[in-house]
């Protein structure tokens, strides 16, 4: 590739013209499509896009300190360890804020200045250098996650870059949908005709805050901090103390990238904080912060809508995921594909399903008749075999990513009736790994609010079996749980078309996304970029979609100057 120096408008648009246009013509179709392999073999063969080279170079970061060049920097700060069990050791610039948001300001202009296309063809340069070291961030994300390497390298590398795409997409669009001039000609009769100039700039709202989350710091991070960047705001990345490194590599390619496209690097920045330091709220609140966005409890969530109203806040929080079972006609693919969807990351996934809502007299399927304690060991059953080789398990659970969903883990068999009981698995490369298979939890709907834990969310490996009266009783607890405690996702299995319909009301109503009679390889918990939307913004689960026009439309505005002539 050619030094960054290299970098002019008219080799961005030779060189990712054609993938902006492509990124376009896909959201607006929904059809598949994605630039970036799903494959490790894909990214080369015995060179510097390869395997054992991503390997090296996330090996020579360990005990390393990551200098980024930021302004302000007024100490080191560092202390991630892996969820497998090893001290990664790299320290990152500490930033004194009033000398850094000062300088990160300072570059908005040009980079405004600059339009809508080439901010696009920034990012998406910035996208490219980032899917070059997939490899190097693909262990980045496994060991500050949790997530399995096959996970944390296709979710915390392609699948992220495509949000990222995505994110960019949209903001060209949306900035673009107003002409940059115009000549206004009013008629005035027998009178000179009224005549203006007028030109349209998309401008920036200010310094756009990325607060990171441990879970999935790339998938979550960069739609908005693409969404922001591409808008012309400057952007200051706030990784999770967990879950610095993926990020503050981010920052690193694009304050590269920017320097040798002629821009200030200062418009992407880091900031990493002491232990214990807490700085999202001071962050938040600050005059220059004039975007947020935020992946991560409700409580936090909440707080930023409610006190950084300086701020255009898009906030992901948590939900009540449910899934209800009605009737089937695949018995066997219904119970693999809940399986996988239970266990994919040991449940650390905000779309993972929690409630299964199941009739109490049990459903029909093509198997004949099962009752609800046969459907909750037949699934408990599949659980079990999809996890019973450690090999495998391994690959598919990850690591448990904090103490936290341990001990949710651990109290959820004092909550109903244990159907299938966790275990320990050993993994033979990390033997300090906390990995651990799901439970699944019988509980009854017809007992009181008060004692149903399957109204609140429990993050982590946890599903609640909840028996119903009916399919009917089980669509107005759906319709609760959304409207009370919120949703990204919602599965239903029914081959009743009244049935279906009503979920479909519900969720149309409650504003969830819904997947109907998943039994193949595509999980009610995965969703695609360019074509799914993530969240929809319009129940407590999140109050925004990743991503669409309104994810990116509020993140500038449109200013008009009228000259006569």
């Amino acid at each position: 590739m050619p030094p960054a120096a290299a970098l002019s408008a008219n080799e961005l648009i030779t060189r990712h013209r054609p993938t902006l246009d492509r990124a376009l013509e896909a959201i607006g179709t929904r059809a598949y499509w994605s630039p970036h392999p799903e494959h490790p073999k894909a990214y080369g063969e015995n060179g510097s896009l390869d395997a054992a080279a991503g390997r090296s170079a996330f090996d020579a970061l360990l005990g390393t300190r990551l200098d980024l060049g930021q302004p302000g920097t007024d100490d080191w700060v560092g202390g991630e360890t892996s969820p497998y069990g090893i001290e990664l050791g790299v320290s990152y610039p500490h930033a004194d804020l009033d000398v850094l948001l000062p300088a990160m300001k300072a570059g908005q202009r040009a980079w405004r200045d600059a339009g809508p296309e080439v901010r696009a063809l920034v990012s998406i340069e910035i996208l490219k250098r980032i899917s070059d070291r997939t490899h190097e961030f693909a262990h980045a994300v496994m060991h500050t996650s949790g997530q399995a390497f096959m996970m944390a390298f296709q979710a915390g590398g392609p699948h992220a870059q495509d949000r990222g795409l995505e994110a960019v997409a949209y903001a060209y669009a949306e900035q673009t949908r107003t002409p940059g001039t115009a000549e206004w000609v009013k008629p005035q009769g027998k009178r000179d005709p009224l005549a203006l100039t007028k030109t349209f700039t998309a401008a920036p709202r200010g310094i756009a805050l990325v607060i990171g989350c441990n879970t999935f710091p790339t998938w979550n991070g960069f739609p908005g901090l693409f969404a922001s960047l591409a808008t012309g705001n400057a952007v200051l990345v706030k990784p999770h103390p967990r879950a610095v490194l993926p990020l503050a590599l981010t920052v690193a390619v694009a304050r590269e990238v920017l320097a040798g496209a002629g821009f200030d690097p200062n418009l992407v920045a880091l900031a990493a904080e002491r232990p214990g330091e807490g700085i999202a709220k001071d962050l938040a609140t600050r005059p220059e912060v004039r975007i947020i966005d935020y992946t991560g409890s409700t409580a936090f969530g909440d707080w930023l809508e409610t006190h950084a109203r300086q701020a255009q806040v898009y906030t992901e929080k948590a939900g009540v995921n449910t899934v209800l079972i009605d009737s089937t006609g695949d018995y066997q693919g219904m119970l693999a594909n809940l399986a996988f969807s239970l266990s994919l990351y040991s449940g650390q996934m905000c779309t993972t399903p929690q409630n299964l809502l199941i009739p109490r007299d049990g459903i029909a399927t093509d198997q004949g008749p099962r009752t609800y304690d046969e459907v909750v060991a037949d699934l408990a059953g599949a659980v079990s075999g999809l996890l019973g080789d450690d090999a495998r398990a391994n690959a598919l659970l990850g690591a448990l990513v904090n103490p936290d969903v341990r001990a949710r883990l651990e109290g959820a068999a004092g909550l109903g009736e244990v159907a299938l009981a966790s275990r320990e698995v050993a993994h033979p490369d990390f033997p300090d790994a906390v990995v651990r298979t799901p439970v699944i939890v019988k509980l009854d709907a017809a007992k009181p609010d008060d004692e149903a834990p399957y109204l609140e969310e429990c993050f982590g490996p946890v599903s609640f079996a909840v028996a119903v009266d009916s399919a009917a009783d089980a669509v107005e607890l759906l319709r609760r749980t959304v409207r009370d405690k919120g949703a990204m996702t919602v599965g239903a299995y029914t081959t009743d078309a009244e049935v279906e319909r009503a979920v479909e009301d519900v969720c149309l109503e409650e504003s969830a996304q819904l997947s109907l009679n998943l039994t193949g390889g595509v999980y009610v918990n995965q969703t695609a970029a360019f074509s799914d939307f993530h969240g929809s913004g319009g129940n407590p689960a999140a109050n925004a979609a990743l991503t669409d026009g309104a994810f990116v439309a509020s993140r500038f505005r449109v200013i008009e100057v009228r000259r006569e002539g």
